[in-house]
């Protein structure tokens, strides 16, 4: 069956399911975008890699990198390779030099552990065609998962226009020692919410 290359495009809040998250991926060489909904710790997971912040320690998917990586052993590409009545089934390739081994996970967990691994996402091209939402020129492929949301979520790994009042009112010194602080206390949530203020601050 022929592969298709994916790439995250972002990562946002659900606006159909409560506590979850819409992580979106999309072709590299075409306009099909695929939505998952996904859990809030496998969000924050792939956000803290995306957005390189450093936890105070390791959560579980950089534990599982770290024991990999003693022993040698490499995942070399994420498969998402079948949709079941709305749930997709994901794989690690992996390979420790000399033999290579293909592990069942969970869709969310495999993508945490592809943005660790710097590591190639595919899925086939049937899975696209029957999940795959395709935008058109009028279509703000930065911006909305709103439409996308109904078949499944899609995430974005875009940030929000700004962070909230309370933030905007520090300073770029606070807000430093505020995310230091969320890191050390392992508040992701909010870890993300002062980096977007940060990174608004330095495109002004």
């Amino acid at each position: 069956m022929k592969k298709v290359r994916l790439e995250i495009v972002g990562l946002s809040y659900s606006q159909t399911q409560s506590g979850a998250y819409a992580l979106v991926l999309g072709e590299t060489t075409g306009t099909r975008r695929l939505p998952i909904i996904i859990g809030g710790f496998e969000a924050q997971a792939i956000a803290i890699e995306l957005e390189k912040m450093s936890p105070s320690r390791p959560l579980t998917h950089d534990l599982f990198k770290a024991f990999t990586s003693a022993f040698d052993i490499q995942v070399n590409e994420v498969l998402i390779y079948n949709l079941v009545e709305g749930i997709f089934y994901a794989k690690l390739i992996c390979s420790d030099g000399s033999r290579e081994v293909e592990i069942d996970a969970r869709t969310s967990d495999a993508i945490a552990l592809a943005v660790r691994y710097n590591c190639d996402i595919f899925t086939y091209e049937f899975i696209l065609k029957n999940a795959g939402v395709v935008l058109d020129s009028d279509t703000d492929t930065a911006g909305n998962t709103e439409n996308l949301e109904p078949k499944t979520k899609e995430v974005k790994a875009e940030k929000s226009s700004g962070g909230s009042e309370e933030y905007k009112a520090k300073s770029s010194e606070e807000l430093r020692n505020m995310l230091q602080t969320a890191l050390d206390e392992e508040k992701y949530e909010m870890a993300s919410k002062i980096r977007d203020e940060l990174n608004q601050r330095k495109k002004s």
